[in-house]
């Protein structure tokens, strides 16, 4: 039955308790009875949730000096985190916290206004009042008796920012304590924002997350201070710590669930859709109300805000030295096994580091500016590598080849790759000596051969690994190998004929071939002999079959042999058409194509950039080879012509799906780019042969030496504009992210479990 709010001696039961830990709140308090109260005696729950943020707003204005009064706040701390989800799940709850308590206010009319602000408001401010109480979460300044204990209300918290780092210079005396107590504040501010979670997926950015929204706006005193605290003690977190192998099974690190716990928080609330602030959108118009006429002062959410205006040298380099300290912990080799500690944050970081990237220009360009940058690459190929045996993990290969498509509009990140690779990371990848560019060509081929859905990548790796070609100077044998082994099963007639986008995947490598050969023939002779050795691959290609008959028996040798070409082993993932990642929403990215996730420019013959427009669809001039979608041809279903078309070129057989024909192999066959490879082995195969006969030769390395001193100046055509594509945000991307960020959370918060078992709506729990 209903119980008064005003019978104190009832409610004080749930907090006044005074050991529990928030392990025991989470078995005291088991789901069944909170859904059961929730239905059967709603006034309760209510009143319940009512007085625990009560009891919070009250630790907050007192400044929490007792011992009892901690224990009160962290208790109620504790059971609204236990039973937020419960209220978020039922649509009918989800406005509770946004609705003022009638008639509940304390002492009367004078204090209306404050009493008219939303339950939600009220917790948000608390806690935020909470994380700067002195004593409690942060350092007392007051050297003196609890008679002059700091008014809450009066202390400046820039001066209590929590770590050193980013516009602070003073790192504060660790203790444990403060450190625990944050922890739990930070995850009851974590189960406040993921409402998000229990709403289905949707692209609409206008529906953004209330609880962000307000905790980082200007109503929050505290918003620039706790940024701070939580980037900093994130990018100045140093796991190893002493150095003494095992420490961490000695001795208990109270900084890590604090560390998790900021990143987590710091991630939720920069998910921002940058795509949607009145920048142009992919069709030229501009998204935004009449009210953005004027200059935006930037994002509302003061977060983002803050991000965006980080500038000073220093800064970025305290932020990219401590996210690539982090991103490189897993790959500590050590000689004892073990014994060093192993973070487990890394996704929280790439979703970090994707969002400094995004927000902040200053902070990318500094990125590629500094050598460092490889420094963040490596550990990202190690993650690929790492992840992709695992159905599971998906999410982690995608966000990785992001960031690599984000820094790939770069052309330092290319001229940055040509660094020799010497730092032995552990990867069961072919031994090689070369590159970082060899090592990424190597990793996204490996990697692209055991999850299926990883085919989904392909597109985004291949085109990236065509925007950094025309800067790399020697490729390794192992990884122009690679790259002819992926040309040669994507130029089988079975899978050019089986889905409408796959010559796209041709085109994008044949751009690769010609880039380097153009632009970087002279260290390149092991990508050149590999061209000669495979040259029946690019013969194929120019004589491809188009009549109706070859189509069919191309389509036909799918079904005998699975496995055409099983020797180059690397096609294993190729014929997944439409196979969705299991990322953890139903959301692939394939959805949205490549037109839409770059955007393309050209470099002049001055260095200069300029833009193309993305839907041009005339022909290129003369004498340059097309490049891979300067056709316009988009990969995603928009309604541009040049698309509509190829669906005249292509019948719809009876049961309704594509098929081939000869108009449409030959709408793409005539635009393939293969004139600067048919004019190097025209020149070269001839010479190479003669060698052979002359000198008898069976050995690589005496026609490589006859490679390395040739020329092909004056007899290739003139060279074509570098093509770059850049990552251009949108809101499916922006969608995809969020959904991403969520699923990680969702995992990695199990002690105590915090949305174990309800009902998730943003992405779909599969148990295993």
């Amino acid at each position: 039955q209903p119980v008064e709010a005003t019978d104190d001696a009832f409610w004080d039961q749930f907090w006044a308790d005074t050991a529990t830990s928030v392990q025991d709140v989470f078995a005291l308090v088991p789901a069944a009875e909170i859904r059961a109260v929730r239905e059967e005696s709603p006034s309760n729950l209510a009143t319940l949730c009512y007085k625990a943020v009560e009891k919070l707003v009250q630790g907050a204005e007192s400044g929490c000096h007792t011992e009892k009064e901690r224990q009160i706040v962290l208790n109620c701390c504790r059971l609204l985190t236990r039973i937020l989800p419960y209220i978020f799940e039922d649509p009918d709850w989800r406005g509770f916290f946004w609705s003022t308590v009638p008639g509940a206010g304390r002492g009367g009319g004078d204090e209306d206004d404050e009493n008219a602000r939303p339950l939600a408001e009220s917790l948000l401010l608390a806690v935020a009042d909470l994380l700067f109480c002195p004593d409690f979460t942060v350092q007392s300044h007051r050297r003196s008796t609890v008679d002059t204990a700091e008014d809450i209300h009066s202390i400046d918290s820039c001066e209590y920012i929590w770590e050193a780092g980013v516009g602070f210079a003073h790192s504060p005396q660790p203790n444990y304590i403060h450190d625990l107590n944050r922890t739990e504040l930070l995850k009851l501010l974590l189960t406040c924002f993921s409402e998000a979670m229990y709403l289905p997926p949707s692209s609409d950015s206008s529906n953004a997350n209330p609880w962000v929204q307000f905790f980082c706006s200007t109503e929050n005193r505290h918003a620039l201070p706790l940024f701070t605290s939580l980037l900093n003690v994130v990018c100045a977190y140093d796991p190893v710590g002493y150095g003494i192998p095992y420490n961490h099974l000695l001795f208990s690190d109270y900084r890590e669930p604090l560390v998790e716990e900021a990143a987590q928080v710091l991630i939720v609330t920069l998910d921002y859709d940058s795509s949607t602030s009145s920048s142009p959108t992919v069709d030229g118009t501009t998204t935004g109300t009449a009210m953005d006429d004027v200059d935006p002062p930037g994002p509302d959410n003061l977060f983002v805000n803050y991000l965006s205006r980080i500038h000073r040298e220093e800064d970025f380099q305290f932020i990219l030295k401590g996210v690539a300290r982090l991103l490189s912990n897993p790959l500590v080799q050590t000689y004892l096994p073990n014994s060093a500690k192993k973070i487990q944050f890394h996704q929280e970081l790439l979703v970090l580091f994707w969002k400094l990237c995004d927000f902040n220009k200053k902070f990318l360009f500094f990125v590629l500016k500094s050598s460092d940058v490889l420094d963040i690459l490596v550990p990202i190929l190690y993650f690929l590598n790492d992840a992709r045996a695992d159905q599971s993990r998906v999410g982690l290969m995608h966000i990785g080849v992001f960031i690599l498509l984000l820094l790939s509009g770069e052309r330092n990140f290319g001229v940055r790759l040509n660094k020799p690779y010497s730092v032995r990371v552990p990867m069961d990848i072919p031994v090689f000596t070369g590159t970082h560019a060899d090592l990424l060509i190597i990793v996204k081929v490996q990697s692209g051969k055991v999850v299926k859905a990883t085919l989904v990548l392909f597109p985004v790796f291949i085109c990236l690994c065509s925007t950094v070609s025309p800067y790399l100077k020697s490729l390794s044998m192992v990884a122009a190998n690679k790259l002819l082994h992926l040309l040669e099963a994507f130029s089988t007639t079975w899978f050019l004929f089986s889905a409408v986008q796959n010559h796209h995947l041709v085109f994008f490598l044949l751009e690769v071939f010609n880039n380097i050969i153009q632009y970087q023939f002279d260290g390149n002779s092991n990508l050149v002999y590999a061209v000669i050795r495979k040259r029946n691959v690019f013969h194929q290609l120019a004589n491809l079959p188009t009549d109706s008959q070859s189509i069919q028996k191309g389509l036909q040798r799918k079904k005998k042999t699975p496995e055409p070409i099983s020797r180059t082993n690397s096609q294993d993932g190729v014929s997944m058409e439409g196979s969705r990642p299991a990322a953890p929403a139903g959301f692939s990215l394939l959805n949205t194509g490549i037109d839409k996730l770059t955007e393309k420019s050209q470099v002049s013959e001055d260095g200069t950039m300029r833009s193309l427009e993305p839907e041009s669809s005339q022909p290129p001039p003369e004498g340059n080879p097309p490049s891979a979608v300067s056709d316009g041809e988009p990969w995603s279903g928009e309604a541009s012509h040049p698309r509509r078309d190829r669906r005249r070129l292509s019948s719809a057989s009876s049961s309704g799906q594509w098929a081939p024909t000869p108009d449409w192999v030959m709408s793409w066959k005539s635009k393939l780019p293969l004139q600067t490879i048919m004019r190097l082995l025209q020149v070269l195969v001839p010479q190479v042969e003669k060698i052979c006969i002359d000198k008898g030769l069976t050995d690589e390395s005496e026609i490589l030496k006859f490679l390395q001193h040739g020329t092909l100046v004056g007899l290739l055509p003139v060279p074509h504009p570098i093509l770059i594509r850049k990552y251009q945000a949108n809101s499916g991307t922006a969608m995809w992210f969020r959904t991403y960020m969520w699923g990680v959370i969702y995992l990695r918060n199990v002690d105590p479990p915090i949305w174990y078992d309800t009902d998730v709506k943003l992405f779909e729990i599969q148990r295993v």
